[in-house]
């Protein structure tokens, strides 16, 4: 427990720093790389929305204006920037500093839940996922969407050497493929993209009703 508490510690502090740039890295890997993941995510939501790991909150300004979002975020100083941006849009959000893998809701809350771009760097993904689904409803919708291990050989191999330098540094994972956990959990993957190499994928799934 307290190996786990130090570590949410420094991530927290990695992320703290990086807010000051990450609007910037964010939107220029949106023009090359993730192209309209951001608008493909939030047109599908409804209802009661919760994103995990909100960041600045550059996916405010795609989600409809009829539904109700929550937002958690670990970096105190990203979460001021998406409450700045929230204000901008004329937006309400509930904002929380939250842990993704301690999520502080009772099971069963939300009709949406929304993560992109995070799960890479969330030390324990499937422990993650675990919380998001308990706490959606049944019958309710997940939505991801991350860089993932490529489809091409050449480029994972790459990509594994890469992360001898992202993990220690910012905890930055290039070889995660969540849809194989989210299948293997029993959701029903309804809507699937995968793209760039086979390196950006991004999901609609359904939680059981029953």
């Amino acid at each position: 427990m307290a190996a786990k508490s130090a570590r949410r510690v420094r991530w927290r502090r990695y992320w703290d720093r990086h807010s000051k740039t990450y609007d910037r890295e964010m939107r220029f890997f949106d023009r090359v790389l993730f192209r309209d993941t951001r608008s493909w995510i939030c047109r599908q939501v409804t209802g009661e929305v919760f994103e995990v790991a909100v960041g600045t909150g550059l996916n405010l300004e795609h989600y409809p204006p009829d539904v109700r979002l929550t937002g958690i975020e670990l970096s105190q100083e990203m979460l001021a920037i998406a409450r700045r941006r929230a204000d901008d849009l004329g937006r309400h959000v509930e904002f929380r500093v939250g842990d993704a893998q301690t999520l502080d809701f009772p099971s069963n809350t939300f009709d949406t839940v929304v993560c992109t771009f995070s799960l890479c760097a969330i030390p324990d993904y499937r422990e993650a996922l675990a919380e998001m689904t308990r706490v959606l409803r049944p019958g309710g919708v997940l939505l991801l969407a991350d860089h993932v291990a490529s489809s091409v050989r050449a480029l994972r191999a790459s990509q594994r050497v890469l992360e001898l330098v992202t993990i220690p540094v910012g905890g930055e994972h290039f070889l995660r493929r969540p849809i194989e956990h989210v299948r293997a959990t029993g959701f029903r993957i309804e809507g699937h993209d995968r793209f760039a190499a086979g390196v950006v994928e991004r999901l609609r799934a359904r939680k059981p009703a029953v």
